[in-house]
Order: C-alpha cells, then structure tokens, then sequence
C-alpha cells in the first residue's frame, strides 16, 4: 500500500513539474493570418503562434497553444485554462487580469477604395458604412461620431477586405501589419488611397491569475526578445 501510494505522489510530481515547465498561450480560434494560421484545430503559423514561441524559449519552457472562438477565450483565461492571451489591449478584454509589458506597437488605420474620394477626417464618416470585424471595439470611432458610426460588420480581417474589394464597402478599418501583409499577398493589390491613421496602440499580454507563469517572468521574457530583436524580427516577416 505504502509503495502504491508513494507511485501515486510521483506521479502526481510528475505532472505537476510537467505543468510547471509549460506556457500555455490562449489563441482565438478564428483568427486569420497574419495573427494566425489554424489546421485542423492546431495553431500552424501566425504572429501568436512566433510570439508564444519566443517568449517561451526565453523563458527555458514548451509552449502549448489552447484554441478557443473569441466568445470563449476571456472566461477560459480567467479561470487558469491558460496562462496568457497575446497582442490585445486591456480595453479590448473584460475581466480581471494581469497585463504585461508592452509587446509590440502597432496602429489602425482606415482604408479607403480608390472608388471614391479619400477622407480627409474621421469626421467625414458620419452615417457612412464602415467595414468592422464582429466583436472588435472602436472606442475612438465611437468617440468621435458618436451614434453616426454605422458599422457593416465581417468575421474576420480577410473577409472585410474582400467586402472592399468588391465593393460592397468603400471604407473598411484595419490595422496596419494586417494590410501590409495582404496587400503583400494580393496580386494585384487593392487599390485604395493612402490609409488614414486613425489610433496607435500598443499590444500587451492578459495573465492569468489562475496559471502558472508569474507576470515578472513574461516581463522579463518580452524584455529579452525585445532587446534581442526577436519579436521586431518577427513583425518583419509578416509585414
């Protein structure tokens, strides 16, 4: 009985340092690339995919990605599913979490086709459709036009350039490493106006209370890869 119950408390170590040794990053499942590239359920390419890598290796740890729909991905984080969710801001989450150093900086723009006229201000917008993604937050469209700001809502980045492409709107936002990335891959390219920077932000990573990776640790980690210029490198390629 002795021996049986000593197997059971090994094993149980076992695991437990098994645990200990991960990084279990949170993705949404219904990302596109360039944020992510998913293949029967598994996460195969994209920035979430390199950022959990990086911040992994330098934390001397395996990463394990959990694919969740957005929907599901802040009760599953709060509840210690995982031990972090990359590239958001803390508006863009409800819920109580600890934030990270800043990951990399980024900005939104609003893409015009070159169909129509170019808009000078947001302000020019007022009742005009804007191609959004579901479930995204615009606080500072909604800022400055108020109950005027009529989004036309897609699921995701590709399918809201594909509404401009056709026409169906003529004036989509988009951050910029995600047009970059497209107009890169698109031949020929969408042809739009100069796109008109509508806010800067700055990404970080919501921790988990409830996991097991200690806020000073992915601090440190996202310091390394950002001296080392791993996570600089990385945007590169995407772009």
């Amino acid at each position: 009985m002795r021996g049986i119950l000593l197997l059971m408390a090994c094993l149980l170590g076992a695991a437990g340092a098994a645990r200990s040794a991960e990084l279990v990053v949170m993705v949404d499942s219904t990302s596109n690339m360039p944020m992510a590239r998913v293949q029967d359920g598994r996460l195969v390419d994209g920035v979430h995919k390199e950022i959990g890598e990086i911040l992994a290796r330098h934390m001397g740890r395996q990463v394990r990605f959990v694919m969740l729909p957005r929907k599901r991905l802040e009760l599953a984080l709060q509840n210690g599913e995982a031990d972090l969710l990359c590239a958001y801001m803390p508006e863009w989450l409800s819920g109580d979490y600890l934030w990270s150093r800043v990951v990399f900086t980024t900005e939104e723009v609003l893409v015009t086709d070159a169909s129509v006229p170019p808009v000078r201000a947001i302000g020019e917008l007022r009742g005009r459709p804007v191609g959004t993604i579901l479930g995204y937050f615009h606080p500072e469209m909604e800022a400055l036009l108020g109950e005027d700001f009529v989004r036309d809502n897609a699921p995701n980045m590709e399918s809201n350039l594909a509404k401009l492409g056709r026409g169906r709107v003529h004036h989509i936002l988009i951050t910029r490493v995600v047009l970059d990335y497209y107009q890169r891959l698109r031949q020929p390219p969408l042809v739009i106006h100069p796109p008109l920077p509508v806010m800067a932000f700055a990404t970080r990573c919501a921790v988990s209370r409830k996991g097991h990776v200690a806020l000073r640790e992915i601090d440190q980690a996202i310091g390394q890869a950002t001296r080392d210029g791993s996570l600089a490198g990385m945007l590169t390629r995407f772009r």
